[in-house]
């Protein structure tokens, strides 16, 4: 099990990224979570298999439909102690 921490920059707020990004990790069986930040991006972080974790990074680079996404950013980062992926606020 390996960790990531993720910055998507784009048109992703307001368009039920978030939510968009939960669904993934949780059926891809990531453990994180996900939640929007001042600047206009989101921030997710997910730990879980390698393969499970690059899954969910293309499907971070692709969104949902009414979303842009320009950049992601990815960084190795710790592995959560909890399990479940959450929606931050």
């Amino acid at each position: 099990m390996i960790g990531r921490h993720y910055i998507i920059r784009g048109h992703v707020q307001g368009v039920g990224f978030r939510y968009f990004v939960a669904r993934h990790a949780r059926a891809f069986g990531l453990a994180g979570w996900v939640r929007n930040l001042p600047d206009g991006s989101v921030a997710a972080h997910a730990a879980g298999a390698a393969s499970s974790l690059d899954a969910f990074e293309s499907e971070l680079k692709r969104g949902p439909t009414m979303s842009q996404v320009d950049e992601v950013s990815v960084t190795p980062a710790d592995i959560p102690v909890e399990t479940g992926f959450v929606i931050l606020t």
